[in-house]
């Protein structure tokens, strides 16, 4: 035996279950009585504090790989720029327009292999090689949701 009970919904909540029962293809009545039944089902906040737990873990994980991607880009950089400023012999005033001008063609040419190998997904953590870096993330891991 079922029990009748009239509610008031605001127009706007009356329109999605409206919406949401035409697209299931079930009841008014059943969509309510499902949310009444979750709502006071008592392991319904345990296994929403476990679904938000696993979400929080994930996410983690995810800022942790990006802290160290990070870190491995900064000391890569580091590690050029010190190399460069090491090796390369300060410029004569006269030879510094022409070095300006190459400068510019080389970098539009790096900006353009950037764009390239940043369109064909492939990034320095690919050129690591596994007995360099053990525990680095595969390529699927590397995606953030």
């Amino acid at each position: 035996m079922r029990t009748r009970l009239n509610v008031y919904f605001p127009p706007a909540l009356a329109k999605q279950v409206d919406e949401l029962a035409i697209r299931r293809r079930i009841s008014r009545s059943a969509i309510v009585e499902a949310a009444v039944a979750s709502y006071l089902s008592p392991d319904g906040a345990d296994r929403m504090e476990a679904a938000f737990a696993r979400r929080l873990d994930r996410l983690s994980r995810q800022v942790q790989r990006l802290e160290r991607n990070t870190g491995l880009t900064t000391e890569a950089l580091t590690l050029f720029v010190r190399f460069w400023l090491s090796v390369t012999p300060p410029l004569p005033d006269e030879d510094q327009a022409a070095a300006q001008i190459k400068g510019r063609k080389r970098y539009e040419g790096f900006v353009e292999t950037l764009g390239r190998r940043f369109a064909s997904g492939k990034t320095l953590l690919d050129d690591i090689p596994e007995d360099v870096w053990p525990n680095k993330p595969r390529q699927a891991e590397r995606t953030i949701d």
